[in-house]
């Protein structure tokens, strides 16, 4: 999308308030999320999300973040909780590490990403982020494209936004420009995040027990 991308940016937000909340709320019953009849079908949500944030950018400041500051008022206006936030550069190693760092948190229970999803030689977090998904979620893309639609047209074409679980935690990496990052957070992630990390941690939580 153009630029549905780059700008990655960020302040190092409270950064690593070390809230250990627990995968609350992860337990047993249904299988995935498909029962929708079922009366216990949330019973595994999380009861506030921990929220992991990323910009990857190497043209952005730490205090000049506006796609990072959506994803994270977003977060916290629907009840979540910001427990990191960080800006790492368009560099494949270093994307990959700041995820895999992230969703080995405990006290992380989604991970959002911004910039580093278009076309051009520099956008690389869809390639640092792929291998370290266990399970993809295709329809996040095809949900973000399809509502981008409507505000960029055929421009879409140009995002490669992409979600998965990366060692039991959802990992959503979204473009880098505000409104890209801000239909992301509002329109899909804050709906299905306490839901998709409750599932996603739940086999991890359980054979702790």
């Amino acid at each position: 999308m153009t630029d549905h991308d780059h700008d990655g940016h960020n302040h190092d937000h409270g950064e690593e308030n070390d809230h250990s909340h627990e995968h609350s709320g992860h337990g047993h019953g249904d299988d995935e999320g498909d029962d929708h009849g079922h009366h216990d079908h949330h019973h595994h949500d999380v009861d506030t999300v921990g929220y992991g944030i990323v910009t990857v950018s190497s043209s952005r400041s730490l205090d000049d973040d506006p796609a990072g500051d959506a994803i994270a008022a977003a977060a916290e206006t629907a009840g979540g909780e910001v427990v990191v936030r960080n800006l790492v550069p368009d560099d494949y190693d270093k994307v990959q590490a700041e995820i895999h760092n992230l969703v080995g948190r405990g006290d992380v229970d989604v991970v959002v990403t911004t910039g580093g999803t278009g076309v051009t030689p520099d956008d690389v977090t869809v390639e640092a982020a792929n291998p370290l998904f266990e399970k993809e979620l295709p329809g996040f893309g095809e949900l973000f494209r399809q509502l981008s639609y409507d505000e960029i047209g055929t421009k879409v074409v140009g995002t490669r936004a992409v979600a998965g679980v990366a060692d039991g935690v959802p990992v959503f990496c979204l473009p880098g420009s505000e409104n890209a990052a801000r239909l992301g957070i509002e329109e899909i992630i804050v709906h299905e995040a306490s839901h998709l990390a409750g599932l996603a941690g739940r086999e991890e939580d359980e054979s702790e027990e």
